[in-house]
């Protein structure tokens, strides 16, 4: 009967044992986990802040002269061509001083046209004169004050087309001064910004101050990406290099582009890392409309590699180490050694085979070397 109530106590010990093990242990940890495959990896670099679309050619413009605004042929948003009037100052004056000039070079060349008529004159009087004195017909006297009279015809004409010239170049200088108070595109664009109203007093900027320009005109034909390259990675840059370019303006997209243009100096701004600017181009841009002042991520292809083992980046602990999930379903911490890297994907040179699962969230509570998972459903 002892040996019977024993047992008894024995199988209930180990039960309940049982129980408080299966009560007390860690419950597997859910996490999410991806297979190892083979793809492409791509080495790159990226800027460290923020970069700008801006324009190859962007001109704040204004008058030389101050004067009241009298003409404003255009409005913002305009596309205009090279050479369109843009705006034009009050020159009234101006224009009636050209008239004056132009009609006083008028007759300028009247005056020239009637001293050298009398000058041709002359000088056939003074031809028949002097055939006339050859044959004794006509005295030596007459003669020499005909050709006298020629001469000083001739040069009078001289003086007069010379007169006319200078009425003709004060001309020039008239239409250059009344050309001061028009303001005209120096290039095809677009009409970013207009600082000015109809009968307002536009003064050019002082020297060595800066006031917003009277026009902003932009050439929206060629725009770039200029972004800061961090001075770490930017001897591994050159011109050429193609480049995956994202704007905030268009979210989910990329657009491929390259790289035009490195700088030749590093920029050394206070309380900032020092940094290398880059420009990039766009050439695959299609229908969606760029705008200076968006602002852009240069991420630039310094090396890639097909069909390599590869994991998503995110998964490498420290640089060297992934947690995979056996078949056990426990955790296991593994070295790896890796070759090309981006934010996206790792290659995996050792370490890892294909089709083993990789476990993504490294960052949960719970998540060690050695604890039991379970995969979360899901891709």
């Amino acid at each position: 009967m002892k040996k019977t109530t024993l047992v008894i106590l024995l199988l209930l010990a180990a039960a309940f044992a049982a129980a408080l093990y299966l009560w007390l242990r860690p419950k597997p940890v859910a996490v999410a986990v991806v297979a190892v495959d083979r793809g492409r990896v791509t080495a790159t670099v990226a800027n460290t802040r923020a970069g700008t679309v801006k324009a190859c050619r962007r001109a704040g413009l204004a008058p030389p002269l101050g004067g009241q605004l009298a003409r404003l042929p255009v409005k913002e948003g305009d596309s205009v061509q090279a050479g369109q009037v843009l705006l034009e100052l009050w020159n009234d004056d101006l224009r009636a001083e050209l008239m004056l000039a132009k009609r006083d070079a008028l007759a300028a060349r009247s005056r020239a046209d009637e001293a050298c008529v009398r000058s041709d004159v002359a000088r056939k009087e003074a031809e028949r004169l002097t055939h006339l004195r050859e044959r004794g017909l006509a005295s030596e006297e007459e003669t020499d004050r005909a050709v006298g009279d020629a001469r000083a015809l001739a040069a009078a004409c001289s003086a007069s087309r010379a007169a006319a010239r200078v009425n003709d170049a004060k001309v020039e200088v008239q239409a250059a001064r009344l050309e001061r108070t028009v303001l005209r595109a120096p290039f095809a664009g677009v009409i970013a910004e207009i600082n000015g109203e109809l009968g307002e007093y536009i003064t050019p900027s002082p020297i060595g101050i800066v006031t917003p320009p009277a026009v902003d005109l932009i050439d929206d034909s060629c725009l770039y990406i200029s972004a800061p390259i961090d001075e770490v990675d930017a001897p591994a840059v050159e011109p050429g290099q193609p480049a995956r370019i994202t704007l905030d303006a268009f979210p989910g997209q990329s657009f491929a582009g390259v790289v035009r243009r490195v700088a030749p100096y590093v920029l050394d701004l206070e309380k900032q890392a020092r940094t290398v600017e880059i420009e990039a181009v766009i050439t695959e841009r299609g229908d969606d409309r760029l705008l200076p002042g968006y602002s852009a991520d240069v991420e630039i292809l310094l090396d890639a590699r097909d069909d390599v083992l590869r994991v998503p980046s995110q998964v490498i602990i420290e640089g060297r180490r992934v947690l995979v999930l056996g078949e056990d379903g426990r955790l296991h911490a593994r070295e790896v050694q890796t070759g090309l890297a981006n934010w996206e994907y790792t290659e995996i040179t050792a370490g890892l085979s294909e089709g083993e699962r990789v476990v993504l969230s490294v960052d949960r509570e719970g998540v060690v070397d050695g604890a039991t998972a379970v995969p979360e459903p899901g891709p």
